[in-house]
């Protein structure tokens, strides 16, 4: 999971910034210099037990650095840290984990962090300016994943000056560059171009864990270190308090709710509504061995949605993409297959402050005109004087409403129906075919195909194994898979690396759309060069719009929710953090219940 860290708003009225080891955006960050933990964590958590989890597909590496192999899931969170750390009940707040302070330049074109003279590697050895330039040298290098490269493109070098101190200067002023520089995970020096060869092994971290057992693509167990050396920081108290944490892997995630009931692991974070309102049932739940409880979150929730390819040519046109979505019936899938769980994503940006909610504000315009006066042959005009809402069969529309939309569009871009089968004048037929990673979308896909058909358009769809998934999508051999665009409660740099023209040809970048728009990326840097909030959510808004209008994906769903089912032995503190994910929370925060 991303997050972005920015600091505080004094930045942008004063001239420098004293070293500090905490920071944030536009508020006194909520825990003073002399904190002794955060406050959704028990500092007094008892220490011991292991902890079972599980996950979907299965892994082939344990260095998440790089596009080679499929990385273990939690390697990066138990094996790695940063040089600050997150607090998650702050929208945009950091405080020290491997650095002690960070500083500022007067000029804003760099940035200097002091070293914790505590950090240690796993193996004991001391973590010095010198690691934290490789790793970053690293990452930027061809060796690493190229998404590395594009979020740090800002940063143009890393200087050592002296064991405990590193400054790194930016191309540029970028106003949450610093912060984001913060976010590097450290690693140990390797030996020249060994980084990208250190799969299974090899590649040490200052993390909590280590590595003591696996069998690739089976599971793996970690095991807490003893010595930890950020045990006791405050960014650390009470957290990491299980002895060893296992991960076991399936396939299928009814496979694995058969498991959690025969005790093979502990916890199962839900994503099926299905499962969680028919399944999740039986004698061992009636006597409350394994609990049901959903815990509620403040997440941007992003865009989840089913993504058109526009490498695909049949794509290119919006009104084709417009019609494609006039065929999804969300209320009805709502209704009948996830039993009124969800809401319907309505924004990129979703469940925040930051979507693009009724008509443009004067601010949004203020950018919106000038790039629809420069690009009015691309821009969406319904961007400037429209609310954008997703696709509804709520009264007074209905599908057959929508679906006699959907014909008129087809027809005004080309495409007729001819002996059954929607084609264009070269006779190319409309159909595609969409990659799944799980079976459960199977259900979905099967009445949006019917409503289709009822168009002359189809389609094929299939689940694939998580290997096969990754190397197609990371090499964008698809033309429809589903995704999740996550994002913080600040974007920023990432949004390169979803939607900007120069990711779009960038295997392993996330801009699976293949989305290549000036407009897009002149809104982009607005984001990631606003001065204030304010600047910055008036930016995401109206990238907000050009995206919507633009119909690159079919929008999905969410849920302000995390669902969890667990067997009863565990405790975990009563206030909940406010921005998390449910497994960082559990390995971070749980503890095991003593006898």
């Amino acid at each position: 999971m991303h997050y972005i860290f920015i600091l505080f708003l004094s930045l942008f009225y004063t001239t420098s910034l004293q070293a500090a080891p905490s920071a944030a955006l536009g508020y006194t960050p909520k825990y003073a210099n002399d904190f002794k933990n955060f406050d959704y964590i028990n500092p007094n958590a008892p220490k011991g037990g292991e902890l079972l989890i599980y996950n979907l597909g299965n892994f082939d590496s344990f260095n998440p650095f790089v596009l080679k192999g499929l990385a273990e899931g939690f390697t990066g969170e138990l094996r790695f840290e940063s040089l600050m750390s997150q607090a998650l009940d702050e929208p945009f707040s950091l405080y020290g984990l491997i650095a002690k302070d960070i500083e500022l330049a007067e000029d804003k074109l760099s940035v200097t962090f002091k070293l914790n003279p505590k950090a240690r590697f796993s193996d004991g050895s001391k973590i010095t300016a010198q690691d934290v330039k490789f790793s970053f040298d690293t990452l930027k290098s061809e060796q690493a994943h190229p998404r590395y490269r594009i979020y740090w493109n800002g940063i143009r070098e890393a200087k050592v000056i002296d064991d405990q101190t590193v400054t790194f200067y930016f191309n540029k002023i970028n106003p949450e560059l610093h912060l984001v520089t913060a976010e590097i995970p450290i690693f140990k020096q390797t030996k020249e171009g060994e980084f990208s060869e250190l799969v299974l092994d090899g590649l040490m971290g200052s993390g909590a864990y280590t590595i003591e057992k696996y069998q690739g693509g089976k599971y793996v167990t970690y095991k807490r270190n003893d010595d930890y050396w950020a045990k006791d920081l405050p960014v650390r108290k009470g957290m990491y308090n299980f002895d060893k944490v296992t991960v076991k892997y399936y396939k299928d995630s009814s496979i694995a709710l058969e498991a959690l009931k025969a005790g093979e692991f502990d916890v199962m974070a839900v994503y099926n509504s299905k499962q969680w309102a028919r399944d999740f049932e039986g004698t061992k739940f009636d006597n409350k061995q394994i609990l049901k409880s959903e815990f509620t979150h403040k997440n941007n929730a992003g865009m989840q949605g089913f993504v058109f390819n526009m490498r695909n040519p049949i794509f290119q046109d919006v009104r084709v993409r417009r019609a494609i979505n006039l065929a999804f019936d969300f209320e009805w899938a709502n209704k009948n297959l996830f039993y009124n769980q969800y809401e319907r994503c309505n924004s990129y940006f979703s469940n925040s402050d930051l979507a693009a909610v009724g008509e443009p504000t004067e601010a949004e315009l203020a950018l919106l005109k000038p790039l629809q006066k420069k690009y009015s042959d691309i821009f969406p005009q319904e961007a400037l004087t429209q609310a954008w809402q997703p696709v509804s069969t709520s009264a007074p529309n209905s599908l057959r409403k929508n679906l006699r939309q959907a014909k008129k569009l087809l027809n005004e871009a080309g495409w007729k129906v001819k002996d059954g089968v929607l084609q264009n004048e070269k006779g190319q037929k409309l159909e595609f075919k969409v990659m799944l990673f799980q079976r459960a979308f199977e259900r979905i896909l099967a009445p949006f195909a019917r409503n289709l058909e009822k168009l002359g358009i189809k389609i094929h769809y299939r689940a694939v194994d998580a290997a096969l998934y990754q190397q197609r999508q990371e090499s964008f051999d698809f033309d429809m898979v589903v995704t999740i665009f996550g994002q913080s409660q600040s974007p920023g740099n990432e949004l390169l690396f979803m939607w900007h023209s120069d990711s779009a040809d960038r295997q392993g970048s996330q801009n699976l759309i293949g989305l290549k728009n000036p407009v897009v990326d002149a809104l982009i840097e607005k984001v990631i060069y606003a001065e204030n909030r304010e600047a910055l959510v008036t930016a995401v808004k109206a990238l907000d719009r050009v995206m919507l209008f633009g119909e690159y994906t079919m929008p999905n769903w969410y849920s302000g929710h995390h669902r969890l089912a667990y067997w009863d032995k565990f405790g975990y503190p009563e206030q909940l953090p406010l921005y998390y994910t449910a497994t960082e929370w559990l390995i971070r925060t749980w503890w095991y219940k003593q006898d």
